[in-house]
């Protein structure tokens, strides 16, 4: 048997919280993310209509959970996450703007030898946030 053609993006990516609603309000108010859902369990924001962010209580979906069409694994994770969002490279001055006008400090911002840039800051649960250009990966 052959492999199966590789995946081509990441759908969602899930981080743990200890308060939902004040994460989903963030990712709203700060990148402008779009609220698909929120419950005390899980919250869940649209981010630029490709991805998914899971936002997991912390403990929350240790279980597995029912729905009607099956059986979701239980999953839990601590710590501070890391994980990025793409950005074009025209807004990155906007971007280094705007997030202290949202009371966002910003912890770092990074040149990368293939011409990408970054800035990185924390969320309300002190997950490492990248906003990154092209040119950070021979793949990006």
């Amino acid at each position: 048997m052959n492999m199966p053609k590789q995946p081509s993006r990441i759908i969602e990516t899930g981080i743990y919280v200890d308060d939902t609603e004040r994460s989903v309000a963030f990712y709203e108010r700060v990148l402008g993310g779009r609220r698909m859902g929120c419950s005390e369990r899980l919250g869940t924001v649209d981010i630029g209509g490709q991805s998914v962010l899971l936002i997991f209580k912390k403990g929350g979906s240790i279980k597995p959970t029912q729905i009607p069409g099956g059986l979701i694994p239980g999953n839990d994770a601590t710590g501070q996450m890391h994980f990025a969002f793409a950005i074009e490279p025209e807004e990155f001055e906007n971007w280094q703007g705007w997030l202290p006008t949202q009371g966002v400090e910003i912890e770092s911002i990074v040149n990368w030898d293939r011409g990408g840039r970054s800035i990185y800051f924390r969320d309300p649960d002190g997950h490492n946030v990248e906003l990154a250009t092209p040119g950070i990966w021979d793949i990006y």
